[in-house]
């Protein structure tokens, strides 16, 4: 992927030569101390919670974070003109998001048996579980140690984040009850799990700016709204997707058993491509005929349609969100990382 400016992990830029700057200034002294505060410890131990770190990936949480800290009172209106670099606690506070990020990816792939992460080993797959879940314990040891510094408001909201990121992993463990709709426990899941990490972003840059608490709740909505467009998305990737332009293959959430969101809308539908799908789909899927009869059906459902839908739905509330913030580069930049998530459905 180019890196060419402030969005450069993500290929993006952000419509502002300052702002660009800026961004890729605070980008490489987050970078710089993740992968600081990774290497400090026992060398049995930093190998393995640096390799993921190590393997890359978008950084969009900390990104964001940056952005959200522009805000502030001393960064002017929305962070225009030329702006000083971000404050050290800004960058702590970013880093802490990604850390909390990254070990969350160890407990996951050990939950998910997966192989491989950022085209890398999985810790489970190169070590074993019990490395992977203590590498991933281990992190998070390390951002409280960095939270400790950042203060009591910000230990008290990540507590809660926290908690909510726990909550959103045991509702998907435990599965939608008989008596749920199957689509609103998915999409409280992936609000639990994906939108709060991003929200939080927002809402500690913010914090740590300097900015007041109207904008700071704003911040925290908008990154919510865009987190679930962010994974929708993903969701409609996974099924209509070309692996020679996404990288990905059609179908690997179902190889899982990871029913997304256009997945239980073509599971919902009373045809007979719905009584056929709900046949295959009892669990994970591992022929490969029967993962692309699958697909095949749920291509010819709605299930695209309604997801779209989805997405427009909380695009607009991620929108109506911006709108309370002052206009000016910052408000742009936000504008622009929503419609980049859009874009990747080509």
């Amino acid at each position: 992927m180019a890196r060419t400016n402030s969005g450069e992990q993500m290929g993006l830029d952000l419509g502002d030569a300052a702002l660009n700057d800026f961004i890729t200034e605070g980008m490489a002294r987050v970078e710089s101390t993740l992968q600081t505060s990774l290497s400090t410890g026992e060398s049995f131990l930093t190998d393995k919670v640096r390799h993921l770190a190590l393997a890359g990936g978008k950084r969009f949480r900390p990104m964001f974070a940056l952005l959200a800290s522009r805000y502030g009172d001393s960064a002017g209106s929305a962070g225009d003109g030329a702006p000083a670099p971000a404050p050290g606690q800004v960058i702590n506070a970013a880093v802490v998001v990604e850390l909390t990020h990254l070990a969350t990816l160890y407990h996951d792939d050990v939950m998910d048996e997966a192989d491989r992460r950022r085209g890398a080993p999985s810790a489970n797959a190169r070590w074993d579980n019990s490395v992977a879940i203590l590498a991933g314990d281990y992190i998070f040891a390390v951002a409280s140690s960095i939270m400790a510094d950042l203060g009591t408001d910000t230990v008290r909201h990540f507590s809660e984040t926290f908690g909510e990121l726990v909550t959103g992993q045991m509702r998907e463990t435990v599965g939608c009850p008989p008596d749920e709709d199957p689509v609103e426990h998915y999409m409280t899941v992936i609000q639990e799990k994906t939108g709060v990490l991003i929200a939080s972003a927002g809402f500690l840059g913010a914090l740590h700016g300097g900015a007041t608490e109207d904008t700071r709740d704003a911040l925290f909505n908008f990154g919510r709204n865009l987190g679930q467009v962010f994974q929708i998305v993903d969701d409609i990737i996974d099924v209509w997707s070309d692996p020679e332009e996404s990288g990905k293959t059609p179908g690997t959430d179902l190889r899982e058993g990871v029913f997304t969101l256009p997945v239980l809308y073509a599971l919902k539908e009373d045809s007979a491509g719905g009584a056929r799908l709900r046949e295959i789909l009892t669990g994970p899927v591992t022929e490969d005929a029967l993962v692309d009869e699958a697909l095949e059906l749920i291509r010819a459902s709605q299930g695209r349609e309604r997801s779209l839908a989805d997405v427009e739905h909380y695009r607009r509330r991620g929108e109506a969100e911006l709108s309370r913030l002052p206009e000016g580069a910052v408000t742009t930049a936000l504008r622009r990382l929503m419609d980049f998530s859009l874009e990747r459905l080509g």
